[in-house]
Parts: structure tokens; C-alpha cells; sequence
């Protein structure tokens, strides 16, 4: 499983401010279920999937759901716990495809090895955003899809985030998120 230690940041919320955002999440979730937004995407049984900036895991159930035995979902955040609500989940839930990873930026996977990458709600926070969206291309297999949706800016800045690097090109605009190609 690989694992990596998020750097010092400054930036990293306050153990009761995780928990505020995480008890929000929860509230968002029982009124817009993570399973129509991933609806969009096209998730299939066997499929990685990279959910980058997972939070406390609000999309890791439906994920896997999607995903089946054959598949595996690579959950990534820099707060520790994230990680740990993560973990929590993952044991009281018995999934075995799940694996967590601690990090910044770098994700501790083979090139070209994901399927899918979610990139959701966190496109604002995101300080080394060039450096993130190098290291998402690189791990995404080259037919693969990069969906992103973040509530904090409008779409219009999204598509213009991720295809000003060149890395990235729009391949479908949804209603909730927007799909990109390699």
C-alpha cells in the first residue's frame, strides 16, 4: 500500500475544524448522495480510481460499490485525518480494494495506472496546482478521465485551471462535473 507523509502545512485545518467541514459533508451527502455526481463519470467494475482530496471519505462506498471486487480505489488527502476517518471506514466497512495515501502531491503510483481520477472539491485549495495536475496526468492511464467539480468556483474556471497547463483537454461538460482527457 503505498503511503506517503504530508510535508509540514501550515495550511492543514485544526482537528475541530476537520471536524466541522466533516459533519458537513455528512449533512451534504444524505441530501446529494456521491453516487448521482459519480454517475457522470462512467466508473466501471475493475477500475482504479484516484480520489484525490478524498476528505473524510464521502465518496469511498459509492466508489467501491461502482468499482466491484476486481477494482481499487486509491484514497489520497494531506490531512492525517482524513486519513485516519478513511481508515475507520475502510476497517468498519471490511473493504479490502481500498488504499490510503498520505500526501501533498505525490500519489506513490505506477505511471499510467489509474482509470479514473476524482479531482472534486478541492481544485481551490490546491497551492501547487500545476505540480498536482503534473503528477494526475502522469499516473492516468493515457484513455483514461480526470472529472472534476468544486462548488467554489464556476465552471468556467475549472476548465480554465486544468487546460491552462496543457496537460489536460475537455472532453464532457455535466451537470455536476466536468471531464477531461489526456
Amino acid at each position: 500500500m503505498p503511503t506517503q507523509k504530508a510535508k509540514n502545512n501550515p495550511g492543514i485545518q485544526s482537528r475541530l475544524d476537520y471536524k466541522i467541514m466533516s459533519l458537513g459533508f455528512k449533512i451534504r451527502d444524505a441530501f446529494k448522495p456521491r453516487s448521482r455526481i459519480l454517475e457522470e463519470v462512467g466508473i466501471k467494475k475493475g477500475h482504479k480510481v484516484l480520489d484525490y482530496g478524498c476528505g473524510p471519505g464521502g465518496y469511498v462506498i459509492p466508489v467501491t460499490k461502482s468499482i466491484g471486487d476486481s477494482g481499487v480505489l486509491y484514497a489520497l488527502d494531506i490531512h492525517p485525518l482524513a486519513v485516519e476517518s478513511v481508515q475507520t471506514l475502510i476497517s468498519k466497512k471490511g473493504l479490502a480494494n481500498v488504499e490510503v495515501i498520505c500526501s501533498d502531491c505525490e500519489t506513490g503510483l505506477a505511471d499510467e495506472s489509474v482509470d479514473v481520477v476524482l479531482l472534486y472539491d478541492i481544485l481551490h485549495h490546491l497551492e501547487n496546482r500545476d505540480e498536482v495536475l503534473s503528477e494526475l496526468h502522469r499516473v492516468l492511464k493515457s484513455e483514461g478521465v480526470l472529472s472534476v467539480t468544486d462548488h467554489h468556483l464556476n465552471e468556467e474556471n475549472i476548465i480554465s485551471e486544468i487546460t491552462s497547463g496543457g496537460l489536460f483537454n475537455l472532453s464532457v461538460k455535466g451537470k455536476m462535473t466536468c471531464s477531461f482527457v489526456k
